[in-house]
């Protein structure tokens, strides 16, 4: 069983704009001929549009006993308290309250967060930030599993 799963995607908007790079790749190419024109459209549309799903690919799972957070994969026995934070409390979380040990995984376009406490005391990271769409879905896949331990 699987309890949370969620792939932080980007906007559509960021689709367009890479369709735009190859558009502006082509203009830059113009002068040297159609040839060139259409590969450099080709080629900067490809290129950012990998940059865009690369970007958009990260995942949050809790899997197996354990918070996998990008490449981070987080023992559920280390994590303490989860507290969902509201969008003004996830931008302070992201810029001034911020401790450079945590473990962020952040995007911008996402408006809500969570932020879970490390208990591990061998572990110099503070507490794990997440951008999530559904932060109250994943604090309570965190509570489920944990419960019966």
């Amino acid at each position: 069983m699987q309890p949370y799963d969620e792939r932080l995607t980007v906007p559509r908007s960021w689709w367009f704009m890479a369709a735009g790079v190859g558009v502006a790749m082509a203009l830059i190419l113009f002068p040297f001929g159609p040839l060139p024109m259409l590969a450099g459209l080709a080629a900067g549309a490809a290129g950012a549009m990998m940059a865009v799903s690369s970007y958009g690919s990260a995942r949050i799972r809790v899997v197996a006993g354990s918070l996998v957070a990008g490449k981070a994969r987080i023992p559920l026995a280390a994590l303490g308290e989860a507290t969902v934070l509201d969008p003004a409390e996830t931008v302070a979380w992201r810029s001034h309250k911020a401790d450079p040990r945590a473990y962020m995984l952040m995007r911008s376009y996402v408006p809500t967060a969570l932020k879970v406490d490390v208990t591990d005391p061998a572990d110099p990271t503070p507490y794990v930030y997440l951008s999530t769409r559904s932060p109250k879905r994943l604090a309570e896949a965190l509570n489920a599993v944990k419960a019966p331990q």
